[in-house]
């Protein structure tokens, strides 16, 4: 897999937020040394935020997100403000740009970034026209309590400043190390369980079975793949049972039934969800399902935006799992995409898939959203083992 084939929900996300006419585009432009965005005089040039996957030497694949300045007006300002507060989901770094001393708004969006744990990175703009630019460096550290440099994307002052800013503050905890992790490493057999029903992309396998599948290679572990109706003779073909068995989640139960006892097993929504949310408030918030009851509503929310088919995951097999349990009075509501409530509060219990198409900051982002609201958060793969009766029994990275 080539640097440009990284999928965007593994790259840094960078967002740019400043003013309207502040020199959002042209920083991105002067940061990335190509014309990446459009560049205008006229306030208000960016509408919604623009998405610009990039290679940063030091920082390696990230995204640079163009968002809407924060101080638009109208009714059509208001969305687009709006939509730039959705961008802040997805932000792993902010750079704020500054004209000036800060003003109070400035100051509000600074402190909103950190409320969401966002480290935030000063930049003055336009250093070559301003008469007093060190004092409104000076004035931006002290106000809002951040690093700040001095930057011309006319004349390109400060950009390698900003890139060496950018690397200082990659954040620790930015995409963990592994999807799989401690479960399989050098020279161990791997069998995956990859059942192509029709959700399947024709000719194509699934994000996760793709990334696991070359991280696993990476990994130099030996890989046998079978479909479900396909296992038992996957598993009489090896000299001795595999170490590890991945699986898709619609078959844990099948799977763990035909198992060999010294086989380690997981799923691919498993191993994602440790990869990009916290897969220990996941099993734990797994079990509000004992609590649920005909009077319950759950929120089933997926990344993919695919046009729902039959035996479809998130909008069939596990309301069909969950109202067999429960109760067909159970109250299931069903989103896609970036389309999740504001306020989660009226549910008993929320339901993420696997989240390959989004960030690791994105998911998380939800998490707390649901953590603020006391309500409780799991994960596709989590929910069907337990309601298998196998999460004690399988294995998490």
């Amino acid at each position: 897999m080539s640097l440009q084939d990284t999928p965007r929900s593994n790259r840094l996300h960078i967002g740019i937020f400043g003013k309207r006419n502040s020199g959002k585009s042209s920083l991105i432009n002067a940061l990335t040394n190509q014309t990446i965005a459009v560049v205008s005089d006229v306030a208000g040039t960016t509408t919604d935020p623009v998405y610009k996957s990039m290679e940063i030497h030091g920082i390696g694949p990230c995204v640079f997100i163009d968002t809407a300045g924060f101080d638009d007006i109208g009714e059509i300002g208001k969305l687009r403000v709006s939509q730039t507060r959705k961008a802040m989901e997805k932000t792993d770094i902010a750079l704020m740009l500054f004209c000036g001393k800060p003003d109070p708004v400035e100051l509000e969006w600074v402190k909103t970034l950190k409320e969401n744990r966002i480290p935030v990175l000063g930049v003055i703009n336009k250093a070559d026209v301003l008469d007093n630019a060190e004092e409104v460096r000076r004035s931006v550290e002290e106000d809002c309590k951040i690093q700040a440099a001095l930057v011309s994307a006319l004349t390109g002052e400060g950009i390698s400043e900003v890139r060496e800013a950018l690397i200082r503050a990659l954040p620790s905890d930015f995409e963990n190390e592994s999807i799989t992790g401690r479960l399989a490493g050098e020279g161990d057999t791997v069998l995956l369980v990859m059942p192509q029903d029709i959700q399947a992309p024709k000719g194509r396998l699934i994000l996760p079975q793709v990334q696991i599948l070359r991280e696993l290679l990476d990994k130099k572990c030996i890989v046998l793949s079978a479909t479900t109706d396909k296992l038992e003779q996957a598993l009489a073909s090896l000299s001795r049972p595999p170490k590890l068995i991945i699986t898709d989640s619609q078959v844990f139960k099948a799977v763990y039934d035909k198992k060999p006892p010294e086989s380690m097993l997981t799923s691919f929504s498993v191993l994602m969800a440790g990869y990009k949310g916290d897969l220990e408030y996941f099993v734990e918030s797994a079990n509000a399902i004992e609590r649920l009851t005909e009077n319950s509503r759950v929120l089933i929310a997926e990344a993919c935006t695919h046009a729902p088919l039959a035996e479809d995951i998130g909008r069939e097999k596990i309301p069909s799992f969950l109202r067999e349990r429960v109760g067909q009075g159970l109250k299931i509501d069903t989103v896609a995409g970036t389309d999740f409530p504001e306020n989660v509060e009226d549910y008993d219990l929320i339901i993420h898939c696997g989240g390959c198409m989004f960030n690791r900051k994105y998911v998380l982002s939800r998490m707390e959203k649901a953590r603020r609201a006391n309500v409780p958060m799991s994960n596709y793969g989590v929910v069907i083992a337990w309601l298998a009766g196998i999460l004690n029994k399988i294995d998490l990275p």
